[in-house]
Protein backbone atom coordinates (compact mmCIF):
# COMPACT_ATOMS: atom_id res chain seq x y z
CA UNK A 1 0.00 0.00 0.00
CA UNK A 2 1.22 3.35 -0.91
CA UNK A 3 -0.52 6.50 0.45
CA UNK A 4 -0.12 9.88 -1.61
CA UNK A 5 -0.52 13.26 -0.86
CA UNK A 6 -0.38 16.08 -3.42
CA UNK A 7 0.86 19.64 -2.55
CA UNK A 8 1.66 22.90 -4.62
CA UNK A 9 -1.80 23.93 -5.59
CA UNK A 10 -4.72 25.57 -4.27
CA UNK A 11 -4.11 29.16 -5.58
CA UNK A 12 -4.67 31.05 -8.33
CA UNK A 13 -1.97 31.89 -10.94
CA UNK A 14 -2.28 33.94 -14.06
CA UNK A 15 -1.82 32.73 -17.74
CA UNK A 16 2.00 32.30 -18.27
CA UNK A 17 3.13 32.08 -14.45
CA UNK A 18 4.83 29.13 -12.98
CA UNK A 19 3.31 26.09 -10.68
CA UNK A 20 5.29 23.04 -9.04
CA UNK A 21 3.11 20.25 -7.42
CA UNK A 22 4.85 17.77 -4.90
CA UNK A 23 3.15 14.55 -4.70
CA UNK A 24 4.69 12.70 -1.13
CA UNK A 25 4.73 9.07 -0.78
CA UNK A 26 4.53 7.00 2.61
CA UNK A 27 3.91 3.22 3.16
CA UNK A 28 5.72 1.05 0.38
CA UNK A 29 8.93 1.64 -1.23
CA UNK A 30 8.17 4.15 -3.33
CA UNK A 31 10.80 3.33 -6.12
CA UNK A 32 9.26 0.43 -6.94
CA UNK A 33 6.22 2.31 -8.24
CA UNK A 34 5.99 4.00 -11.83
CA UNK A 35 4.55 7.52 -10.48
CA UNK A 36 1.47 9.43 -12.58
CA UNK A 37 0.39 13.13 -12.97
CA UNK A 38 -3.21 13.45 -14.07
CA UNK A 39 -5.89 16.18 -14.40
CA UNK A 40 -9.46 16.01 -13.75
CA UNK A 41 -12.11 18.97 -14.48
CA UNK A 42 -15.84 18.24 -13.37
CA UNK A 43 -18.09 15.96 -16.20
CA UNK A 44 -14.40 14.93 -17.86
CA UNK A 45 -12.97 11.81 -17.57
CA UNK A 46 -9.22 11.70 -15.41
CA UNK A 47 -6.70 12.61 -18.13
CA UNK A 48 -2.94 12.22 -18.75
CA UNK A 49 -0.34 14.58 -18.04
CA UNK A 50 2.63 12.72 -17.57
CA UNK A 51 4.72 9.54 -16.22
CA UNK A 52 7.83 8.94 -14.81
CA UNK A 53 9.60 5.47 -14.61
CA UNK A 54 10.84 3.83 -11.50
CA UNK A 55 14.01 6.03 -11.00
CA UNK A 56 13.48 8.58 -13.53
CA UNK A 57 14.71 7.97 -16.66
CA UNK A 58 11.89 6.97 -18.73
CA UNK A 59 9.48 10.17 -18.90
CA UNK A 60 5.96 10.77 -20.90
CA UNK A 61 4.08 13.79 -21.53
CA UNK A 62 0.74 14.64 -23.09
CA UNK A 63 1.17 16.86 -26.01
CA UNK A 64 -0.67 19.89 -24.87
CA UNK A 65 2.02 19.54 -22.25
CA UNK A 66 4.51 18.97 -24.07
CA UNK A 67 7.58 21.65 -23.61
CA UNK A 68 5.68 23.11 -20.53
CA UNK A 69 5.44 20.56 -17.88
CA UNK A 70 8.40 18.63 -16.55
CA UNK A 71 8.05 15.83 -14.08
CA UNK A 72 10.43 14.69 -11.50
CA UNK A 73 11.30 12.44 -8.95
CA UNK A 74 13.09 12.22 -5.79
CA UNK A 75 13.67 8.72 -4.61
CA UNK A 76 15.47 9.18 -1.57
CA UNK A 77 12.56 12.02 -0.11
CA UNK A 78 10.17 9.82 -1.65
CA UNK A 79 8.29 12.72 -3.97
CA UNK A 80 7.70 12.77 -7.63
CA UNK A 81 7.28 16.29 -8.63
CA UNK A 82 5.78 18.46 -11.80
CA UNK A 83 6.76 21.58 -12.79
CA UNK A 84 4.19 23.34 -14.95
CA UNK A 85 5.56 26.93 -16.54
CA UNK A 86 3.94 28.85 -19.23
CA UNK A 87 0.38 27.87 -17.84
CA UNK A 88 -2.63 28.36 -19.87
CA UNK A 89 -6.25 28.67 -18.17
CA UNK A 90 -6.54 25.41 -19.93
CA UNK A 91 -5.02 23.94 -17.71
CA UNK A 92 -6.95 24.55 -14.68
CA UNK A 93 -7.96 21.05 -13.23
CA UNK A 94 -7.62 19.08 -10.10
CA UNK A 95 -4.38 17.43 -10.38
CA UNK A 96 -3.46 13.75 -8.89
CA UNK A 97 -1.02 11.93 -8.84
CA UNK A 98 -0.98 8.30 -9.03
CA UNK A 99 1.15 5.18 -8.29
CA UNK A 100 1.33 1.83 -10.40
CA UNK A 101 3.21 -0.99 -11.52
CA UNK A 102 3.28 -0.41 -15.28
CA UNK A 103 3.96 2.70 -17.41
CA UNK A 104 0.61 3.70 -18.60
CA UNK A 105 -1.36 6.57 -20.02
CA UNK A 106 -4.11 5.22 -18.60
CA UNK A 107 -5.96 6.17 -15.17
CA UNK A 108 -7.15 2.67 -14.62
CA UNK A 109 -3.71 1.18 -14.84
CA UNK A 110 -2.51 3.26 -11.50
CA UNK A 111 -3.06 1.51 -8.10
CA UNK A 112 -3.09 4.35 -5.74
CA UNK A 113 -4.09 8.32 -5.79
CA UNK A 114 -3.49 11.22 -4.14
CA UNK A 115 -6.73 13.30 -3.03
CA UNK A 116 -5.62 16.14 -5.83
CA UNK A 117 -4.93 19.52 -5.48
CA UNK A 118 -6.56 21.84 -7.43
CA UNK A 119 -4.70 24.24 -9.69
CA UNK A 120 -6.75 27.34 -11.57
CA UNK A 121 -4.59 29.45 -14.14
CA UNK A 122 -6.80 32.98 -14.89
CA UNK A 123 -6.61 34.60 -18.39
Amino acid sequence: QVQLVESGGGGLVQAGGSLRLSCAASGDTFSRYVMGWFRQVPGKEREFVSAISRIGVTTAYADSVKGRFTISRDNAKNTVYLQMNSLKPEDTAVYYCGAGRLTSLTWREYDYWGQGTQVTVSS
